[in-house]
């Protein structure tokens, strides 16, 4: 019998704004299989029209799957790193029951994770459990990110999902940050006063 494995990967990572989010995802083999075959991959090589039609395919396809993120007031408060963890936590902590084994994308591993894990670098590519972590986590913070841009007009978030392009640094400087910016992301960006 299989041991029950869950992958877990973040996104928005780098980002000036929002929360970072977390996926966790627990596929059989024979489920994975599936989803390779419909194109699942890492999903920075996904374009969002394919990440969007496996989205479904995926919620269809595994065993459980979780979402979790941390703020960006928690970004700012504990570092990237802490709350990159935080946000894996609550996604796993969202599944049914414990996994056996946690496959975590990257080579950090999940210091908040008090049983056994292994880290995969490229992970995404490797592991159809993390793949699918990844594609579930984008999709969820670009919707939100899509929603908070009606909400925070004018800083471009609609193209850019927060990340730090010339739209969104020329937006920082004429209209300041708003509640939901890492400030910690900007002390590069933003003069000293702000």
């Amino acid at each position: 019998m299989q041991a029950l494995e869950a992958g877990v990967d973040e996104v928005g990572r780098g980002c000036w704004f929002g929360p970072v989010f977390a996926g966790a995802v627990v596929v059989s083999e024979p489920a994975a299989v599936v989803l390779r075959s419909e194109g699942l991959t890492d999903s920075k090589a996904l374009t969002a029209r394919r990440r969007a039609r496996l989205v479904p395919l995926i919620e269809e396809a595994v065993d459980a799957w979780g979402l979790g993120q941390a703020s960006a007031l928690e970004i700012d408060r504990f570092g990237i790193r802490r709350a990159t963890e935080l946000a894996m936590l609550r996604a796993l902590q969202r599944l049914p029951g414990r996994p056996e084994l946690v496959l975590v994308d990257g080579v950090l591993p999940l210091r908040l994770w008090p049983h056994p894990q292994q880290t995969i670098v490229r992970g995404d590519s490797s592991s159809a459990a993390i793949a699918a972590a990844s594609v579930l986590a984008k999709e969820a913070r670009d919707a939100l990110i899509r929603r908070l841009a009606v909400q925070f007009p004018n800083y471009g978030l609609e193209r850019h999902a927060g990340y730090g392009t010339a739209v969104h640094r020329k937006a920082l400087l004429s209209l300041g940050p708003t509640a939901l910016h890492r400030r910690s992301f900007l002390k590069k960006v933003l003069p000293s006063n702000t």
